[in-house]
């Protein structure tokens, strides 16, 4: 038995999503909210039965909120980590609805390896900041090739005005003193929560995989809200602008 009740030998995945949850949660205590705000604006454009493309997709989080809401949607989740993965497809295992590839998105070609041409939805979270601008740039024409006309892709993720430099240290300030708070109450970071897979039977093996494709953590980049909305235009979409915000981040929307 591994801690929060996860039984190595049987994968109780939903326990290995509540811990991923928390996780995450420890560093966006606002991550429903930019959810629920996303899955409110793809009822608004594109409906309830959507083919959506999870980008960077992990452990499912939004392909499994958006089949919550949506029973009638259909996902196809891309992602390259291995350790993610697994717990991803245990979790939807035997639902007709959800699809899952292996991919880059670095490279070029990844694209081919989706079963659909095109998407009503592409959505994505807390997940291109791996990436620097200018391969998160060519990933936005891919994105608007995928995407229907009409249709939409959001990215809720890291956005940083360099502008406001004093409001940016003030909030991360007050964040980071939370944070700590939490932890010494027993919240699990990231190296700790990738340490807990580590020591798992089921998942040690695709978790030094991920480690020898991605090390601790990529070198990507934090660009501001205003540039992803520019390149965004720049790459096919005709509208972009934020529609949730945070005082760190922002679920920016584009419309095909």
């Amino acid at each position: 038995m591994t801690d929060f009740g996860i039984t190595a030998a049987a994968a109780d995945w939903q326990a290995w999503q509540r811990s991923w949850d928390r996780q995450q949660e420890w560093y966006m205590p606002d991550r429903e909210d930019r959810f629920r705000v996303m899955l409110d604006m793809v009822e608004a454009l594109v409906g309830t039965a959507p083919r959506v493309l999870d980008l960077a997709c992990g452990t499912g989080s939004i392909t499994a909120r958006l089949l919550d809401r949506f029973p009638r949607a259909t996902s196809t989740g891309v992602d390259l980590d291995p350790a993610l993965l697994t717990i991803a497809r245990g979790t939807f295992e035997g639902d007709a609805r959800v699809t899952f590839v292996t991919a880059d998105l670095t490279d070029p070609d990844w694209p081919a390896k989706l079963p659909y041409g095109s998407y009503d939805a592409v959505l994505t979270a807390t997940a291109l900041h791996w990436l620097r601008r200018e391969p998160l740039a060519a990933l936005y024409g891919q994105i608007a090739d995928l995407v229907r006309d009409g249709g939409v892709f959001m990215n809720a993720d890291h956005m940083t005005d360099d502008t406001t430099p004093r409001i940016n240290e003030a909030e991360r300030a007050l964040r980071h003193a939370r944070m700590e708070r939490a932890r010494q109450e027993g919240a699990l970071d990231w190296a700790d929560w990738w340490q807990l897979a580590a020591r798992d039977p089921v998942l040690a093996e695709p978790t030094a995989r991920r480690f020898e494709i991605f090390g601790e953590h990529a070198d990507g980049e934090t660009p501001s809200a205003a540039w992803h909305a520019e390149v965004l235009r720049a790459q096919g979409f005709s509208e972009a602008r934020p529609v949730w915000c945070s005082p760190s981040d922002t679920l920016l929307l584009a419309l095909k």
